[in-house]
Parts: C-alpha cells; structure tokens; sequence
C-alpha cells in the first residue's frame, strides 16, 4: 500500500510549479517497458531541434531502421536511413550494426560499424550525413577498416566533442580505442593514431560529460544470446576525456575496472548497448538501451527506457540497478504536436 500510494505523491511533485510542461498522452503519467516492443538493438537517439526524438538501431530492418517519438516512449517506425541503392558500400557482405547520430554543424551524422559475424579484422567504421533527421542519408564511405587503423574488430562508433577538439571512440571486447576527426566529423584528423582508453571487458560505448566528469559507459558480457544473454551497463569516469577512467573502487578501465549500472533479472535479459543519454524538458537524464524480453526472448533485443539519478558521489544510478517495468514518464514541454 506505501509504494500504490507515493507514485501519484511523485508525479505530483514532478509536475509542480511546471505549468507550461505537459506530458503527452495525460491521462496516463507512466509508462511500460519496453517502448519499442520489436526488435531493434543498439539504439542510438537525438533530439532534433523541433523537439522531437529519432531512434536508429542496429538493422534488424534492412537499412536501419529509423523510428520517431515525441515523448521518449510512443515509438513510430518511420522508415530507413539507407535504401538498397544508397546502402553503404564498404564491406559489402556485412550488416550495419550499432549507429551513433550526432548533430555536427548544419548536418545529421550518423556513424556506423559494418561487418560480417567473426571477420574481426576486414571490418570498419564508416559515416553518412543528412539534413533532416528522417535522411534520406548520403554516405561518405569508410573512415577506416580494421586491419587499416591496427584495432581488431573495429564496431560501435560514438562521436564525442570534447576540450575543443572532435573524436571518435569505438571497439569491443579488443580494447576501447580514440582517434581524433577533423571539425566537420567525416575524416580523420591528419597524423592521429588511435589511443587506448579501455580495455577488454566492454563494448557499445557512450562517453558524456557530467559536472567535472565524462563518464565511459559501455556493455559486458554476451549480447546476443537469447535468455542466455549476460550483458549488463556498466560505468568508468574520467577528468580528461581520454582518461585515465576508473570505477568506483579507483581500478583503471584499462585493466577492465568498471562498475555496476544496469543488469538483467526474470523479466529482462542481457540490458545494454544504451543510447547515448538525453534529457526531458526538466532536465532528467533517460537511458534508452535492448534487452531480451523474458516472456518472448525469441522476439529480438526490443528497446527499454529508464530514468539515470545520480549518487551523492556523482555516479549514475538506475533505481534497483534492473530494468523498470513500469515508472514515471519523461516531462516533455509542448510534446502534442500535430
């Protein structure tokens, strides 16, 4: 009876003193997992500049998906970034996995990693632009393969602008890697060569600054196993955006010291591979990440979405450290558009 009786408590200190904010779809102030209750690993996520949110993903569709919400969690598919004819080119056999959007100038920017299960060394990491997030997307081709930049299986790009110069981060369980781009986000910077930020436990990625700190978080374990999938968040901070990151117990990420955000339990497996983090309209911090849905793992990673609060030492935490089933939605200003 304590816990039935403080959400509405929550809700209502949420939205005091909020007037001009309103939550989409109002007769309904939480929401369910998952949000997108189909198939679409790695998501990454932006907010475009009339408010609204894009979601690409790892193409369980062919071309990678693209999906549009107002509120962070009513999902509409709305087509792909890439079609049969603009489809990247570089490693023609392979899949796009694990996109990263970015806003870089006037252009959207989406990087990707493109490879064939197991080839580690012939994959790579390519980008494409856009004007507008829904594409349609022109692709650039290739910043690197593999065996080109010497960093065994090269996937799951993030960009990062940070201390005034432009970066690309990327790598799985060979080591977390960095290169720095030119300002535009579409070359390599001349004369850079990749520097190791962590090592083998993680892959998937995301760096964000928050108060003195950017935070590395990343995914460990296995991804793509069903119910038998492992994958779980987890953290390492840093003062300088190429580190050295440690976790909370000081241990380097480069001797594999992470700790503990997100993992599974009865209902979700494997949580992870998060988008990188946004913001409501009240400045709360959302995570959107996949997991395998327990009732039908069969079905694919489908996307979850939860709320990141932040410990009296400045570390992200997610409540229960376990998917939500159901919580307090976003606050979003003006979100009911037309």
């Amino acid at each position: 009876m304590i816990f039935v009786s403080i959400r509405p408590l929550l809700v209502g200190l949420l939205l005091a003193g909020t007037a001009d904010i309103s939550v989409c779809n109002p007769e309904s102030l939480t929401y369910t997992n998952p949000v997108i209750n189909r198939s679409a690993p790695d998501p990454t996520i932006i907010r475009a500049c009339d408010g609204t949110y894009w979601l690409y993903s790892t193409e369980s569709i062919r071309n990678v998906p693209v999906y549009k919400s107002d509120n962070l969690v009513e999902w509409t598919f709305v087509g792909t970034a890439f079609n049969d004819m603009t489809r990247p080119q570089m490693v023609p056999e392979g899949r796009i996995w694990a996109p990263d959007i970015q806003k870089i100038g006037e252009k959207y920017v989406l990087y990707y990693s493109k490879s064939e299960w197991g080839k580690e060394w012939e994959c790579g990491i390519g980008v494409a632009t856009a004007d507008a997030p829904q594409g349609p997307f022109t692709d650039n081709g290739k910043l690197f393969l593999s065996n080109e930049i010497g960093v065994q299986n090269s996937i799951d790009p993030v960009y990062v602008k940070a201390e005034g110069k432009h970066w690309l981060f990327w790598g799985s369980f060979r080591g977390i890697y960095a290169v720095e781009l030119t300002p535009d986000g579409l070359s390599l910077m001349p004369g850079t060569s990749p520097v190791k930020v962590a090592g083998t436990f993680t892959e998937g990625t995301n760096i964000f600054r928050h108060g003195d700190y950017y935070y590395l978080i990343g995914s460990a374990g296995s991804c793509c196993e069903g119910a038998k999938s492992t994958y779980r968040v987890v953290v390492a901070r840093s003062k300088n955006v190429l580190g050295p990151y440690v976790d909370k117990d000081d241990r380097r990420a480069l001797d594999n010291g992470f700790s503990l955000v997100l993992k599974g339990d009865d209902s979700v497996h494997g949580p992870g591979h998060n988008a990188n983090l946004v913001t409501d309209d009240a400045g709360q911090y959302w995570m959107v990440y996949h997991g395998y849905d327990a009732a039908a793992p069969e079905e694919g990673r489908k996307v979850y979405l939860d709320k990141v609060c932040w410990d009296a030492d400045g570390w992200p935490v997610i409540e229960g450290c376990h998917p939500s089933k159901s919580a307090v939605r976003p606050i979003i200003k003006s979100c009911c558009r037309k």
